[in-house]
């Protein structure tokens, strides 16, 4: 046995949706780290040209609003421009959405939910063939949901669709990996907890306030967050299939009573 090169990606490609900041930029600058190639979708393209620039030579930028079908089927053709095969499919880029019950709008609803639930499942479809195309038996495709423990449990406010969305792709997880498993490809998720990024702005202006509340004692930081996504993209993790990761320092698994969480 030979752990030499377990984590390593040298030689792969991959794509990684609102990988311009956050939860994104730090899975795309560890898989470039680990040698991948990796290319960045955002809908601010003047970010996403500033991060590929940042990521180096490797990290090219393909901007794009992934939010619909007609999105995700674009960014699908723009990849096609530099190549027919990926390696590995990060669905990263996600909303939010809190207000109270009696207030909550339509289009509180929609736009979660749209980019959440239905952009993860039809920008891997529009990608099927590039998937399959680099997917081997003995080194698979991987697509990996970002998911949240949000979907694993409840937080303090009203995110009544963020809480539905992110519990409905850990169960698409499992139900795109039973399909896609058939063509080498393994579907898995990442639920990360607190990381300090625009989404969480909780955890990125008052870390030191949300770290009491998480058993580990701190927030996540990029390497926690990488670490994570290697492992399911590398040799290390061809054999998690359909199963959702939580990173969050034990709040979900480990934590006793209530806490203040992200």
């Amino acid at each position: 046995m030979d752990t030499t090169n377990l984590f390593r990606l040298d030689g792969r490609t991959a794509l990684v949706t609102g990988g311009s900041r956050g939860i994104g930029k730090m899975i795309a600058a560890g898989f470039i780290a680990q040698g991948a190639t990796v290319y960045i979708s955002a809908r601010k393209a003047d970010v996403c040209f500033a991060t590929a620039e940042e990521l180096g030579d490797r990290c090219i930028a393909l901007p794009q609003d992934v939010s619909t079908v007609a999105g995700c089927k674009a960014l699908a053709a723009q990849l096609a421009e530099h190549t027919d095969s990926l390696d590995i499919l990060v669905n990263n880029a996600g909303a939010a959405w809190g207000e109270p019950f009696e207030d909550f709008p339509e289009k509180g609803w929609d736009k979660v939910m749209d980019l959440n639930v239905k952009s993860p499942f039809f920008l891997t479809q529009a990608l099927h063939g590039a998937l399959k195309t680099a997917a081997r038996r003995d080194r698979p495709s991987k697509v990996i949901m970002i998911t949240s423990i949000d979907g694993q449990r409840l937080n303090p406010w009203e995110t009544y669709s963020y809480h539905a969305s992110k519990s409905a792709l850990i169960y698409l997880t499992k139900r795109m990996a039973a399909r896609l498993v058939k063509d080498a490809i393994n579907v898995t998720s990442i639920a990360p907890g607190a990381f300090a990024s625009e989404m969480n702005k909780a955890a990125r202006d008052h870390g030191e306030t949300i770290a009491k509340g998480i058993p580990a004692g701190r927030i996540g930081v990029d390497e926690d967050m990488a670490g994570a996504a290697i492992f399911l993209a590398s040799r290390a993790g061809d054999y998690v299939i359909g199963d959702t990761i939580t990173v969050d320092g034990g709040l979900v698994n480990a934590a006793l009573g209530t806490s203040i969480d992200a």
